[in-house]
């Protein structure tokens, strides 16, 4: 988590965070990303997705959990007038699955980790009851470093990366039929 983003960026190339925490500075959008839900592989009390009662009902394992600091499907979540019962906050998502693994505690997670995260342990992800706002993660830069040739060489750099997220997590989605 970074403190004070527009600041930071005074002294680095530039950082890869989602729309929504920062404004009014240089971007170029790299990926779209949706949010799932992970769970115990073992946990049986869960099938493909999850109800609404059983989020309300699980403890969670949450990345951040500060007024100021949260993913836009943990708002709707409380939107939906659930608070969640968080029993552990991790400072990395891919700490995650860690977490969840033999437990009846539930994550949620970006799409695009979701592979990773089941490789790490032994969890599976499964469906929201609710439709999440999509993600659009964007690299940020200061714009002193707009007009740079070696900073522009760097965004195309990343803009490509950004269309093999994007091929990639088109292949990973499951298709209809």
């Amino acid at each position: 988590m970074v403190e004070d983003a527009a600041n930071r960026l005074r002294s680095v190339d530039g950082m890869v965070i989602p729309h929504g925490i920062l404004s009014d500075l240089p971007y170029v959008d790299l990926w779209h990303d949706d949010w799932v839900a992970i769970v115990a592989r073992d946990n049986d009390d869960v099938g493909d997705a999850l109800s609404q009662e059983e989020l309300e009902r699980m403890p969670w394992v949450m990345n951040y959990q500060t007024r100021s600091a949260f993913t836009s499907a943990e708002r709707q979540v409380q939107q939906l007038g659930i608070e969640p019962h968080v029993e552990v906050v991790v400072e990395s998502f891919l700490a995650m699955p860690h977490f969840i693994a033999g437990t009846g505690r539930v994550g949620i997670i970006q799409s695009a980790l979701a592979p990773l995260a089941e490789r790490i342990g032994e969890v599976r992800r499964v469906g929201l009851p609710f439709a999440p706002t999509s993600l659009v993660n964007a690299l940020w830069w200061h714009p002193v470093h707009s007009r740079d040739p070696e900073h522009a060489w760097m965004r195309e750099l990343f803009a490509e990366a950004g269309s093999i997220v994007t091929r990639q997590l088109t292949e990973d989605r499951p298709q209809p039929g």
